[in-house]
């Protein structure tokens, strides 16, 4: 068993090197760089991360319809300061979305183009219809144009009526059992020279003749025979007839309405009256 003397050294040794370790682990400790970085900071920089990634494509759109990025450039790469590096993120950007917004117009533009509708288009299209027409009889080259909603049968009518207007300026819409058709004819075709000669068609023969007659009573305001047209108009009936020829101004009244396209005179030998385009 030691003795006192030798335990008191050896407890002496022993406090002496733990006294000499502390001293020196001291010394170290106080060399070491500091470390500055806290919880707080972690958390700093976390959520500027988060806040970079939510204003990266922040836009706003300018009053002429361009597109551009946000006036205040913003730390884009998330180093924590703003830099030429977010600049050049934000030019970028900028040139990107112009790119894409150029692009989206141009491909609606192409499949939409913004063209005014034609005249022609425009009549018999919406909720006056009803009230758009065509002057569809006329004596001219052309024939009338089928319009919107017009059924086969109509549309064949007014080719029929156009067709027959051309015939000749004056043309007389007849019946062959009528006798004021008789009473008309007679005097056109009998006391008269006209030229180009009359065209005459009997609505009774005529295998639109109801059709023909019904059409000419919207379009004239007559609905019965004869109806005696010059030009595409209606002159009258058996009476109108009578009448001009009684007062001697059935000449003048064709010419008035035929113009230069039609001649005519009375046929009495020795006393004829003549009016000529």
């Amino acid at each position: 068993m030691p003795s006192p003397r030798r335990v008191r050294f050896l407890m002496t040794v022993v406090l002496a090197v733990v006294i000499t370790t502390l001293f020196f682990t001291s010394q170290m400790r106080s060399t070491i760089p500091h470390d500055n970085r806290t919880v707080q900071d972690f958390f700093g920089r976390t959520m500027n991360g988060l806040n970079h990634q939510k204003d990266r494509d922040q836009v706003i759109i300018g009053g002429t319809g361009a597109t551009t990025v946000e006036s205040t450039v913003r730390d884009k790469d998330g180093d924590g300061s703003v830099d030429e590096d977010d600049e050049q993120l934000a030019r970028e950007m900028a040139e990107r979305l112009r790119a894409a917004e150029k692009k989206a117009k141009d491909l609606a533009n192409s499949k939409a183009p913004l063209k005014p509708d034609a005249p022609s288009d425009v009549i018999g299209v919406g909720s006056s219809a009803g009230g758009q027409t065509k002057d569809k009889v006329k004596g001219g080259s052309e024939g009338p144009e089928k319009e919107e909603g017009e059924s086969e049968e109509d549309h064949e009518i007014e080719v029929t009526l156009n067709d027959i207007l051309k015939k000749s300026p004056v043309v007389i819409f007849s019946k062959t059992f009528c006798p004021y058709s008789k009473r008309a004819k007679g005097v056109l075709l009998e006391k008269y020279l006209i030229d180009p000669p009359p065209h005459v068609i009997e609505l009774d023969e005529h295998p639109l003749g109801k059709q023909l007659q019904a059409r000419l009573g919207v379009i004239t305001g007559r609905g019965t025979v004869p109806n005696i047209m010059v030009n595409g108009k209606s002159v009258g009936g058996s009476d109108e007839i009578a009448e001009l020829d009684a007062r001697k101004t059935l000449i003048d009244k064709f010419k008035s309405m035929g113009g230069k396209r039609l001649s005519m005179k009375e046929r009495f030998v020795g006393n004829a009256k003549e009016r000529q385009g």
